[in-house]
């Protein structure tokens, strides 16, 4: 029972991401911590990507589930969340990378301070190349202002998430699923090492904000219950950080 509390499930949604799911995928395994479970939800994504996959169906750490309609990302993860069974949890996109020392740091840092949320530092890669620094620590309050915690960075106890799920939306699933977060533990803490690279593709730049503004808008006011005023602080304190993050490429 005392193994079971340091193992790790990560949880890696993936649809149609063939050109980059294998290095995901090789960066996990290459960890040095060794017990993680690596919980995969294929989204209906095309034969060259289910090839791919098909490659890890016997390896004894990694479970793929495949649906046979597309249900979206937050589906993905609330489903993988579903099929987890350890106490701690680990998420990443699949066209993210981690540093080969990730899930140690970062578990022992958990495990040290005894702490339920954590989050790191991270560089960009693609078509922006960048250190991004985050704040040390993010309260709900704080989060709804800048949302730098990167979903690829976060580690959660699995005791704390029960029934919070991440929203069925179009995109930005993940925001409300922080906030939610934020509210129960109160403060979600930083490890101040960059472990992560996150990739910036062509269409997480310009041709996405006004989305991404659109659904952050629509979540604050339909689940977090913002009036107007609240939502447009939230909105333009988010912009503005982004902007300054992302030396004005990217508003989200």
């Amino acid at each position: 029972m005392k193994k079971n509390n340091k193992n790790i499930d990560i949880i890696l949604p993936n649809y149609n991401s063939e050109d980059f799911l294998e290095k995901t995928i090789k960066s996990i395994i290459q960890q040095s911590f060794v017990n993680w479970n690596l919980i995969i939800v294929d989204d209906s994504s095309n034969s060259k990507t289910k090839k791919i996959l098909k490659k890890y169906l016997n390896h004894k750490k990694i479970k793929i589930f495949f649906l046979k309609k597309n249900k979206g990302t937050g589906y993905c993860r609330n489903l993988a969340i579903k099929k987890s069974k350890n106490s701690f949890i680990a998420f990443i996109d699949s066209d993210d990378l981690w540093m080969k020392n990730k899930l140690n740091y970062q578990i022992s840092f958990m495990k040290k301070n005894n702490l339920s949320f954590t989050y790191t530092n991270y560089k960009t890669f693609g078509l922006k190349n960048k250190k991004i620094n985050v704040p040390k620590k993010f309260t709900y309050r704080e989060f709804i202002k800048n949302t730098s915690i990167a979903t690829s960075t976060m580690m959660v106890k699995r005791s704390v998430i029960k029934n919070i799920k991440f929203t069925d939306t179009d995109i930005c699933e993940d925001y409300f699923f922080k906030c939610k977060l934020l509210k129960k533990v109160k403060t979600a803490h930083r490890l101040n090492k960059s472990l992560t690279r996150y990739r910036i593709r062509k269409n997480s730049l310009q041709s996405n904000n006004l989305k991404n503004f659109y659904w952050i808008w629509k979540i604050n006011k339909k689940y977090n219950k913002m009036n107007f005023f609240q939502n447009f602080i939230s909105l333009f304190s988010i912009s503005l950080n982004s902007l300054l993050k992302y030396n004005g490429k990217n508003l989200f």
